[in-house]
């Protein structure tokens, strides 16, 4: 069936807090997606974000945010009785980051210890179904213990996994090591919730994930022989490092930093690593896109000692074998591949063997020629998913303001509109086209510009913060209706069958 979608990343779901969250808000969302006749709500990666809140440099590919954590329902649970709840004054459009680290942080630590200490056997049910949990949560407990970020600080024998080593840190850290368990088990109830409330309103969770992994990650760090690195005078560094050659957000290319991944080491391991990671992916979402999808078919590989992006090389990825290697164990997989960028035709060929739909951008069409691959005239089979624009894109407002007299009046023929919503004229061409999906992130659904911007590919700061503060109910009215139109929803003047 044909269907429309909503990118909204949790952090950005309205509320009184520092932060969207996982309680009322998301609730609200829920509903409101329903009435909008909106069936699928995508959003980012669920883990922990990295550098700049990124959630695609986080600290863990497999752990949960906890910052998303609602603490009313931490207090509805019984695990913040006498603790202060109401949070700092703050005007709700922005993440506050500061107020998430002092604020809500250590609420999180109190109801997640006093789960540790109320119900042990839980976490150690949640451990044994969760391979992953130890490792992570002696990690975290590890970098809180240094003060910064990342494992190449630890004690040289704790670095190198020594089992004596280990067991040494986790029993004299174990108070702490507990209390990771604990809110790791608190994100995955409040999901599954969450997640059972969307399935209740016919919506389906579309996910992310991330190619690459933080260098300082818990993965790289558990997993080094799947990583390419070395280690040298000042620890371990990865070399080669990841990122894109020169394109449209930037002219020196991408230097992204994180490691490659040792691919034969995988192989021999039939994919195990990422059979794992699929596994708790889709233990939390329904459809998963694969971001970077390209790099699976050549990844870029640029020196570690390179100033920027321009003097990489094109390396082989492993191909279908990976994708092969996650069906065979864990069944046939409803993914998005992300091949934006610089895409061949061994990119092509690897998404299309694998039957796997593509991503149309529309902000992307209207630069090029009248044959250019992202105007929906173009598409000769439904098997994509339209986007107005991504996480990384302008919104279609702050794209028209900034966009060329040329590509403006070129938009302006294509969509029989006068300029004056672009972000409607877009979710208009995405739900009309045949794309079996259509998705708009809420800005353009609230006629945002780019103020409301969620990211900029290539600076460091002001990324990750932007949240809604309002689900405006002529919105879901206006939306129903494109849906009802194209398709995308069931027809109220359907006779019945």
């Amino acid at each position: 069936m044909r269907t429309a979608g909503i990118l909204l990343h949790p952090t950005s779901l309205p509320g009184a807090g520092p932060c969207g969250d996982l309680g009322d808000g998301a609730l609200a969302f829920l509903d409101w997606l329903a009435a909008a006749g909106v069936r699928k709500w995508q959003i980012l990666p669920l883990n922990p974000p990295g550098a700049g809140f990124s959630p695609y440099d986080s600290p863990s590919a497999f752990a949960g945010a906890t910052h998303l954590l609602s603490l009313a329902r931490l207090a509805a649970d019984g695990l913040l009785d006498g603790v202060d709840l109401r949070p700092p004054p703050g005007d709700g459009a922005r993440v506050n980051r500061a107020v998430l680290d002092g604020w809500h942080a250590p609420r999180v630590r109190i109801a997640a210890a006093r789960l540790a200490d109320g119900d042990p056997a839980a976490l150690a049910a949640f451990e044994a179904a969760n391979p992953w949990v130890a490792d992570w949560a002696l990690y975290k407990a590890l970098v809180e213990a240094q003060g910064r970020p990342g494992w190449t600080g630890f004690d040289p024998a704790v670095q190198k996994r020594t089992p004596s080593a280990l067991a040494a840190a986790r029993e004299k850290l174990m108070p702490a090591v507990q209390q990771e368990v604990a809110a790791q088990l608190l994100f995955a109830r409040q999901w599954a919730t969450l997640r059972a409330a969307a399935r209740e309103r016919g919506v389906q969770i579309v996910g992310d994930v991330p190619i690459f992994v933080s260098s300082g990650s818990c993965d790289v760090w558990a997993h080094r022989r799947l990583f390419r690195g070395h280690a040298g005078a000042d620890g371990w560094r990865a070399e080669p490092i990841t990122g894109v050659p020169p394109d449209y957000f930037s002219p020196t290319g991408q230097r992204w930093g994180n490691p490659h991944y040792a691919w034969a080491e995988h192989k021999r391991t039939k994919f195990a690593w990422w059979v794992a990671r699929f596994r708790q992916v889709f233990s939390l979402v329904d459809v998963a896109r694969v971001d970077h999808f390209r790099g699976f078919a050549a990844a870029w590989e640029i020196a570690a000692d390179a100033p920027d992006a321009t003097g990489g090389r094109w390396a082989e990825g492993p191909g279908r074998a990976l994708f092969d290697a996650v069906r065979a164990e864990l069944g046939a997989l409803p993914l998005i591949a992300e091949d934006l960028g610089l895409i061949d035709d061994a990119v092509h060929a690897l998404r299309d063997g694998l039957g796997l739909p593509g991503m149309k951008i529309l902000q992307f069409a209207f630069g090029g020629t009248n044959a250019h691959a992202f105007l929906p005239h173009t598409w000769a089979h439904p098997r994509w998913v339209a986007y107005t624009g991504t996480h990384d894109n302008d919104t279609a407002l702050g794209w028209y303001r900034s966009a060329g007299a040329r590509s403006q009046h070129r938009y302006r023929v294509y969509v029989g509109r006068d300029g004056a919503e672009p972000g409607w004229d877009l979710i208009r061409l995405a739900w009309s086209s045949v794309a079996d999906t259509a998705v708009a992130p809420m800005q353009d659904v609230l006629g945002l510009g780019a103020e409301a911007r969620l990211n900029t590919p290539g600076t460091a700061t002001g990324n990750w913060e932007w949240r809604c503060t309002d689900l405006p109910g002529w919105a879901a009215r206006r939306l129903r209706d494109l849906a009802e139109a194209y398709g995308r929803v069931e027809d109220p003047e359907a006779p019945a069958r």
